[in-house]
């Protein structure tokens, strides 16, 4: 009981520290079973917070088989998928991930077992690509008890029977910070941003009352300006990051809630046109290999590819983005909203080798349908049209695009559709055509304060003969 207690003292602080003590713990004769549970369970976090996640999964899946209390061995398992499912070398992933949903299939979220598994089988089917419905409703009973009705001053009702607990809370000290977040960034690659940045504001609160000022509240911030950065909003997007690296910066020198801040910031960047930040921003930072063992987001390897592709040098994007190719296979990622890794890839090849990048594009476009989201199909049919055999194929495929993304949150990719569209119809003679996507394009452009996409949008207009008008930069 000494040494658990010493470990659980230095968790967040000397996760190492913790590793050797919990070690010893483990290693005692006799230990009473709930107290070796305790002691398996906090091992697996601090082996996880030291980056080693495969070490961390197969220790508590170990103990998981030997318990003999139902509540207990739910846990360890619960614990096993968690660091499974963030573990970035994981090659058994698509096993897993059937192991996964059979044990999520009939529960109900009434424990916080059962809750923790389905937040996981949620992110895990918005990971494999699922039909984003999968993934809503495996989130959705997670946060039943969160979703009950407040009664008067605040209060929410009492579980129904046989729905015992608490809601899974940011700063749990038992399921810590994972499980929540996983919860809403489902709901957010389900285009459901809404209920995400919800869950993300409730974050920084919990955080901020809690006294958190340190990697959770960096991880907070940063997840937050994802969702911004998913519903087009750069500007507040780039806030947020920055916000994030600050916090992060305080912790130190590329630990996971650096390698998420600074590499969204990256991507807001590049999304914003300004590349020279983007590079002075990633040097600083040495964000490059060695990459984390553990799953982060937006996925490190595949923002290294995507500056590379805005530098111009196509053949080192083209090699970061076939490993990144590689491990998402093995691990049975596949929503190509998740890790775009592939839509990049066929833009890096398409000048060298077009027939790869069209094979490619299809393959991103068969997995977007699957999954069904308005974002997800939209992006796909735009990678198609970019790597297309002339104009009036792109023509057709983002006249598909510009219709599934306006119906899509992210007001962005919506932008360049429009955008792309207008010069892909410029490009085929059809010039009169092409001034509405491309007013329109640019109108949203400054919405979503995408400079270097405004500059496009007016340099198209130019090349049309058409006039610019003065761009609105309100709905």
């Amino acid at each position: 009981m000494v040494r658990y207690e010493l470990g659980c003292s230095a968790l967040l602080t000397a996760p190492a520290l913790t590793v050797n003590h919990l070690h010893a713990a483990l290693a005692e004769p006799d230990l009473d079973p709930q107290l070796r549970e305790d002691i398996a369970f906090r091992l697996a976090q601090a082996l996880a917070h030291s980056d080693r996640l495969k070490e961390a999964a197969e220790m508590v899946g170990e103990e998981s088989a030997r318990t003999e209390s139902r509540r207990g061995r739910l846990r360890l398992q619960a614990a096993h998928f968690l660091w499974q499912v963030f573990d970035a070398a994981e090659t058994g992933g698509p096993v897993r991930s059937r192991r996964l949903a059979r044990l999520a299939e009939h529960l109900a979220g009434r424990t916080e077992g059962e809750r923790a598994v389905l937040c996981l089988r949620a992110w895990d089917a918005t990971l494999r690509g699922e039909p984003a419905a999968v993934a809503v409703g495996a989130a959705d009973r997670a946060l039943a008890l969160e979703d009950a009705e407040p009664q008067a001053g605040g209060v929410r009702q009492a579980p129904p029977p046989g729905r015992p607990g608490r809601p899974l809370g940011y700063t749990d000290p038992d399921w810590g910070f994972e499980l929540p977040s996983v919860a809403a960034l489902s709901f957010m690659y389900a285009d459901r941003p809404d209920r995400a940045e919800e869950m993300f504001a409730a974050a920084i609160a919990e955080c901020e009352q809690t006294g958190w000022s340190g990697a959770h509240l960096s991880f907070a911030f940063t997840l937050l300006g994802l969702v911004r950065f998913r519903r087009g909003r750069l500007g507040e997007a780039e806030e947020f990051a920055r916000e994030g690296v600050r916090l992060a910066d305080r912790v130190g020198r590329r630990v996971p809630a650096q390698w998420y801040a600074v590499g969204l910031l990256i991507d807001v960047l590049l999304s914003r046109g300004r590349l020279e930040e983007a590079r002075e921003i990633a040097g600083a930072h040495e964000f490059g290999p060695p990459f984390p063992a553990a799953v982060v987001f937006p996925d490190p390897q595949t923002v290294l590819g995507r500056l590379l592709l805005a530098e111009g040098r196509h053949a080192a994007a083209a090699a970061e983005l076939t490993e990144v190719g590689r491990r998402m296979e093995a691990k049975g990622a596949l929503n190509p909203t998740w890790c775009p890794w592939a839509g990049h890839l066929a833009l890096a090849l398409a000048g060298d080798d077009p027939a790869a990048a069209r094979r490619l594009a299809e393959q991103t476009l068969e997995r977007a349908r699957r999954q069904g989201t308005a974002t997800a199909v939209g992006q796909a049919l735009r990678t198609s049209a970019a790597v297309a055999a002339g104009p009036a194929e792109a023509v057709v495929l983002l006249q598909e695009a510009v219709e599934h993304l306006d119906r899509s949150p992210d007001a962005h990719e919506y932008a360049e559709a429009l955008v792309d569209l207008g010069a892909a119809l410029r490009a085929t003679g059809r010039t009169a055509e092409a001034a509405e996507p491309l007013y329109r394009g640019a109108d949203l452009a400054v919405r979503c304060a995408a400079d270097g996409l405004v500059e496009r949008a007016l340099a198209e207009l130019a090349a049309a003969g058409l006039r610019p008008r003065l761009l609105r930069t309100v709905d």
